[in-house]
This record gives structure tokens, C-alpha cells and sequence, in this order.
């Protein structure tokens, strides 16, 4: 290859990436509908005053949400700690309820979403962090009011660390998590990406049945909403409640449960240390 026609290659490669870089700008009339456009994925919906378009899912009113506050009491100026808050969603309720939220959520795209969110809903209140929220509990010196862990737990490659982690660093904590239970018996399709035979792991003087677990690559959609590794477990439901009893939380309601969710059975729990 002469060295002119090298140099033309190069000129059409960088001509290229300037083309590239230019797509990056939105020469429309500025609007919250391109901030949500720029980023894909999403999977929540925002309240119709907002008079924008996302996902479908309305997490903004979620009466887990609604039942959490409830079962806790007053928000009003009390510190709260979102695990994996995803598009800000139930930030949102928390904040409006009067929590000081501290919002962590390991997934870029779903970080960036937080982001737009906040804008869009002008949270005053609330601050998104990027990172490990594993990490955030284990370095942090702060102590919360009440964690709130909506569709985290069963994405852990180690739920129990995340549970003792959560009794250090909050007397209050609410949990929305699938489980394994009678209600999905060897036999059901929805068992078929999870390990047969449970791991049982010692935990505070309590056996716990945990149940390795694969995403089947969803992890490829930009809307994946998982953990870090494809390599989480679902807790035994009865196990769960004992592990909680275990750490101290004395105070354990339960809600919401549902046996038939399409991915397997899912539970809400509140629990509070009573001292």
C-alpha cells in the first residue's frame, strides 16, 4: 500500500469518527423528552404532570412503597439509604414522604438515568451515587434511619453478607425480593435456571438455603436491571425471615406476597430492631 493511499484511509477513519461525534448533539429544541431519549433502556414511567415519555412501570406510586412508610412511621427529615434506586422512582416517594435519601446504584446507564430523573422531578432531597452499595455499607461511618432494598437482595452473589451489612448499619429496613418457596416446586419452568440443590450456609447459628442462580445472558439488554455477576442466589423465603430474626429484627411484617410472579415468588418485608 503507498503511503497516499494510507493517508486516505486514515483521513476517511477520522472523518468518520468526527461524523460519530457529531450524531452525540441534539439540535432540537431543548426538553426533559431529549434528556430521556439520550440514554436507553428505560423501564419506569414518570407521573403524567411530567409530560414525558419512558418505561411503562410506574414506580413513582408503588404501594410497596406506600406500605413501607407506613409500617416505618414519620419520614420527616430522617436519613434513608436506597440500594440500587434504578430511575429514581421510589427516590422520588421517599422524598416526598420527607426522608433525606442517599441513592446507590451500581449500573451506569441506570445512574445516568437517576440523573435525568432527578432533573425531571426536582428532587431537592435526594443524592445518587455511583458504585457498589456492598462497599458503600461496609466503608461508610453513617448510620441510617431506615435501607430500603426493593429488588436487590436476590441479585447477590451473597445475600447474607448484605443482610448483616444492612442489621449494622440501620435499625429499620424494607425488602422486596424473590424467593424460593413451596409455591415453586422442582417441576416449574421458573426453576429451570436456578441449581436444583440449595447451598446451605451457616448464619448466625441459622442454616440458610440459598439457590445459585443465572441470568441466561439478559445482561445483554440495555434495560438489564441485574447485579454484577451472573452468579446470584435466591434465599429460601422461611430461611430469609429467620436470618432477619437472627440479626436482631424483632419486628418483621410481611406484604405483597406473591406466589405466581413471573420470575418466581416474591415477598415485601419490614423489619425494625425494637431496641
Amino acid at each position: 500500500m503507498s503511503g497516499r493511499g494510507f493517508g486516505l484511509d486514515r483521513l476517511l477513519k477520522l472523518f468518520e469518527r468526527k461524523e460519530r461525534t457529531f450524531d452525540r448533539y441534539v439540535d432540537a429544541l431543548p426538553s426533559h423528552q431529549n434528556a430521556i431519549d439520550a440514554i436507553p433502556g428505560w423501564s419506569t414511567a414518570f407521573p403524567e404532570a411530567c409530560a414525558v415519555k419512558a418505561g411503562i412501570v410506574p414506580t413513582y406510586y408503588d404501594s410497596r412503597i406506600f406500605w413501607a412508610v407506613e409500617c416505618f412511621g414519620a419520614l420527616e427529615g430522617r436519613e434513608v439509604l436506597e440500594l440500587g434506586p434504578l430511575e429514581a422512582g421510589h427516590t422520588y416517594m421517599l422524598e416526598n414522604a420527607g426522608a433525606v435519601v442517599d441513592a446507590v446504584e451500581a449500573n451506569q446507564l441506570a445512574f445516568m438515568r437517576c440523573l435525568v430523573a432527578k432533573e425531571i422531578l426536582r428532587l431537592q432531597k435526594a443524592r445518587f451515587w455511583l458504585g457498589d452499595f456492598v462497599k458503600w455499607l461496609e466503608q461508610t461511618d453513617k448510620s441510617y434511619d431506615l435501607i430500603v432494598a426493593s429488588g436487590v437482595l436476590y441479585h447477590q452473589h451473597d445475600p447474607l453478607r448484605l443482610l448483616e451489612l444492612i442489621a449494622q448499619r440501620a435499625s429499620a429496613v424494607f425488602i422486596w425480593t424473590h424467593v424460593v418457596s413451596d409455591a415453586m416446586p422442582l417441576s416449574d419452568p421458573r426453576r429451570s435456571v436456578m441449581a436444583k440443590e440449595p447451598e446451605i450456609l451457616s448464619f448466625h447459628g441459622v442454616d440458610v438455603r440459598a439457590y445459585p442462580r443465572s441470568y441466561v445472558k439478559a445482561q445483554a439488554n440495555p434495560a438489564f436491571c441485574g447485579g454484577m455477576r451472573d452468579d446470584h442466589r435466591w434465599l429460601d423465603r422461611d430461611d430469609l425471615l429467620a436470618a432477619l430474626r437472627a440479626l436482631g429484627f424483632d419486628d418483621i411484617r410481611t406484604n405483597h406476597d406473591d406466589p405466581d410472579h413471573f420470575f418466581g415468588p416474591a415477598i415485601s418485608i419490614f423489619a425494625r430492631k425494637s431496641s
